[in-house]
C-alpha cells in the first residue's frame, strides 16, 4: 500500500508545546461556523488529527499563530473534501464558487455569501491580515487566488479522465494543493518580516518551492487510493505511470527520487543563505529572522510528513466514506448538488 512508503527526509521533527491545548479551541470554531456538524462529520473531522498537523508544521508559532494554522488547516482539508463528488466534475460551478472565496480575499462585493464555508474562510482572512504588513497581505492574496482558481482546472482534469503531462500537473497541483499558504501563515505566526531583497533571493524562493512540492508530492502517495477511486488525475503517482508508461511501483519509486533530489537541493541552497545574508549586510537581527524562516519551511516539510503518515484520513477513507459518493457527509458551500444535472 502507499502508506507505507518510506520518504527518508533530512529535517528535524519539531512539536509546538500547545498541540494539546488547541484541540478544544480548533473544534469550537469548526463547530461554531458550522464546517461540522453531525456525529459522524465530527467523528471523521477529529480521526484526522488537525491540532497534530498544526503543532508538527508550525512549531514557531507564538501568540494565536498557532490557533490561526490549526483552523486554516481545517479549512483547507474541509473545503477539498466538498469538491470530491459530482460539484468536482463541474468546472463552471467550482469556478462560481471559488470566485466567490477569492471575491473576500479582495473584498468584492458582500464580505462573504451566507455559507459555512465562506464564512469560515472570512474569518481566516481578517485574523490573518490583523497586524500584517501590507507587503505580506498583497503577496498571500495572490496565494489564496491562485489556490481558489486552480480548483476549476482539478475539475477539468477530472471530466478528461486521464492525467496531463509533469509541467502542466505541478502547474495545478502546486494550486490546489495551497501549500505556498501554509509557508506563509507559518511565517506570520512565528512573528517574521524578511525584507524584499532577502524573501526574492533566489535561494529563498527556490527552497520554497521545493518545500511546496516536497509536501505534495509525498502526499500523493499517501493518498492515491483515495484519489484515485474519486477519479482525481492531479496526483503524481498516476502522471507518471501515464508519461513514462511504467508500473505502478516504478512509479513510487520515481515519485521518491522526485522527492530526495528536491531534498538534496534543499540542503544545497540552505548552506548559501549564511553567504547571500552577508552580501545583503544584514543585521544579526535580521540574520536572525532569515535563520528561523528556513527553519519554517523545514518545519512544514517534516511535520506534514510525519502527520500524514499517522492520520487515519488517507488510511481509513475508503471504510468511512462511499467510493462513489461525495468526499463529505454535509455540504457547507450552499451550492446545489448538480447531480443530475
Amino acid at each position: 500500500m502507499p502508506q507505507d512508503v518510506a520518504f527518508d527526509l533530512p529535517f528535524p521533527l519539531r512539536v509546538h508545546q500547545d498541540m494539546e491545548g488547541t484541540v478544544a479551541r480548533n473544534l469550537d470554531w469548526v463547530r461554531r461556523h458550522g464546517l461540522v456538524g453531525g456525529e459522524r462529520s465530527v467523528a471523521w473531522y477529529t480521526s484526522w488529527d488537525m491540532p497534530r498537523l498544526a503543532a508538527y508544521g508550525f512549531p514557531d508559532a507564538t501568540g494565536p499563530g498557532l490557533d490561526l494554522c490549526t483552523d486554516a488547516m481545517a479549512f483547507f482539508f474541509v473545503f477539498d473534501d466538498q469538491l470530491d463528488g459530482p460539484l468536482g466534475v463541474a468546472p463552471d460551478r467550482v469556478a462560481r464558487v471559488c470566485q466567490s472565496l477569492i471575491d473576500v480575499v479582495h473584498g468584492i462585493g458582500r464580505r462573504h455569501g451566507g455559507d459555512p464555508c465562506s464564512a469560515a474562510f472570512a474569518d481566516l482572512w481578517r485574523r490573518s491580515t490583523d497586524g500584517a504588513s501590507p507587503c505580506w497581505v498583497a503577496r498571500v492574496a495572490g496565494e489564496w487566488e491562485y489556490y481558489f482558481a486552480a480548483h476549476a482546472h482539478e475539475a477539468i482534469n477530472r471530466r478528461r479522465r486521464a492525467p496531463a503531462d509533469l509541467e502542466q500537473y505541478l502547474q495545478v497541483r502546486r494550486g490546489i494543493a495551497g501549500t505556498a499558504l501554509p509557508l506563509s501563515l507559518g511565517e506570520k505566526a512565528a512573528g517574521l518580516t524578511l525584507g524584499p531583497a532577502v524573501f526574492h533571493s533566489p535561494q529563498l524562493r527556490i527552497m520554497r518551492e521545493i518545500a511546496i512540492d516536497i509536501t505534495l508530492m509525498c502526499n500523493d502517495v499517501y493518498s492515491l487510493e483515495k484519489e484515485e477511486a474519486r477519479g482525481d488525475m492531479d496526483n503524481l503517482v498516476l502522471v507518471l505511470e501515464h508519461t513514462r508508461r511504467c508500473t505502478r511501483e516504478e512509479a513510487i519509486g520515481a515519485a521518491q527520487g522526485e522527492v530526495h533530489r528536491r531534498c538534496a537541493r534543499f540542503e544545497e541552497l540552505a548552506a548559501e543563505v549564511p553567504a547571500m545574508c552577508a552580501h545583503l549586510a544584514l543585521p544579526a537581527a535580521q540574520r536572525a529572522a532569515v535563520s528561523t524562516y528556513v527553519d519554517v519551511l523545514t518545519a512544514w516539510i517534516c511535520g506534514y510528513h510525519a502527520w500524514e503518515t499517522e492520520t487515519l484520513r488517507y488510511t481509513t477513507a475508503l471504510e468511512v466514506l462511499p467510493r462513489s459518493g461525495p468526499g463529505y457527509f454535509e455540504n457547507v458551500l450552499g451550492e446545489p448538488d448538480p447531480a443530475g444535472s
